[in-house]
């Protein structure tokens, strides 16, 4: 009887781990890259609107923090129970999502929705933006995926005003100062995320921070040189973080090309944006690996953060070209 009652409970416990695991590969599905156009036309036609200037990049913008929440499992960053709570590479992946989430609903709120530096905010943003910046980690009163999804809707009461014509309070203004500002963001994002791949394998730095300004100073005095290496537990986690930002980069990108192609155009920086996506489409390729290799830079194994950082590294360097052709005159 004692025996049998142990091989229950062991195949009880062998069985509901077979399934924690087919759930955590269910949940853990990294999603594809997808046609903003062909979303915003589909989302225009359902709710009868009209696609105006900024109705690509608002869209593009509801249906990624949309997905933080209505993806398969939910969002996972503040789950405390199984198998969310063993699983580290999705809430990796959505964090980078958050973060560019947040880094673009704060230039809709500060920028592309005020005419100039006097103009006042739109509460729909200021509402949507604030949400959209509660902890990730916070599960209960207030959740964090409660907080997310009202800034979804708070940003769907925007789009809907900005259709409309005699509406003069939502407004999305579509100028070369206007994009530039949000790219300089960008450039910061994809720098530190480059960054933070390479010291996949260590390397010494010298101290730059205050290179090419004699007078400038620093709150604490800093070795002038240090190693910088992430830790083995971390490699993999940082890459489906950097991951997920390049992924929702990617698609807002694409949306900007669609808004802002008259000031492009004016330009004549389509080809050099069309480039800029594409070096994060690479950041985006199937990965056939069971797990995140870490070889050394010339080793016998592949190193998967050292690929991924010289993607973001050429659409970095793309994007500091852009922004500079955006600011001449």
């Amino acid at each position: 009887m004692a025996i049998s009652l142990k091989k229950g409970i062991i195949t009880g416990v062998s069985v509901l781990l077979l399934l924690l695991w087919i759930v955590s590969l269910w949940w853990g599905w990294m999603p594809a890259s997808y046609d903003v156009r062909a979303k915003a036309i589909a989302e225009a036609q359902a709710n009868n609107h009209k696609l105006v200037a900024g109705y690509t990049t608002t869209t593009t913008l509801i249906d990624i923090a949309s997905w933080l929440t209505e993806k398969p499992g939910g969002f996972l960053g503040n789950d405390i129970t199984p198998p969310a709570l063993l699983m580290d590479n999705m809430p990796a992946f959505e964090f980078g999502v958050l973060e560019q989430v947040r880094d673009l609903a704060l230039v809709m709120r500060l920028d592309f929705s005020r005419s100039q530096s006097q103009s006042s905010g739109d509460e729909d943003l200021e509402i949507a933006q604030t949400k959209i910046n509660i902890s990730h980690k916070s599960w209960a009163l207030p959740s964090a995926e409660g907080e997310y999804a009202d800034a979804v809707v708070a940003l769907k009461r925007y789009r809907a005003r900005l259709v409309v014509t005699d509406e003069k309070e939502a407004q999305f203004y579509t100028r070369a100062d206007n994009l530039s500002d949000w790219l300089r963001e960008i450039e910061k994002r994809l720098g530190s995320i480059s960054q933070r791949l390479s010291a996949s394998v260590g390397h010494d730095r010298y101290n730059t921070e205050l290179a090419g300004d004699p007078s400038a100073k620093q709150a604490t005095k800093t070795a002038d040189e240090s190693e910088v290496k992430t830790p083995w537990l971390q490699i993999d986690n940082i890459f489906y973080e950097s991951r997920g930002a390049t992924w929702a980069i990617l698609h807002f990108l694409k949306a900007v090309e669609i808004d802002f192609s008259d000031v492009l155009q004016k330009k004549n920086a389509q080809v050099s944006l069309k480039q800029i996506i594409r070096d994060l489409e690479a950041t985006q390729e199937t990965i056939w690996s069971p797990m995140i290799l870490n070889g050394s830079g010339f080793g016998l194994l592949a190193n998967h953060s050292l690929v991924m950082a010289n993607y973001v590294s050429r659409a970095n360097a793309a994007l500091i070209d852009l922004r500079s052709l955006l600011e001449q005159g």
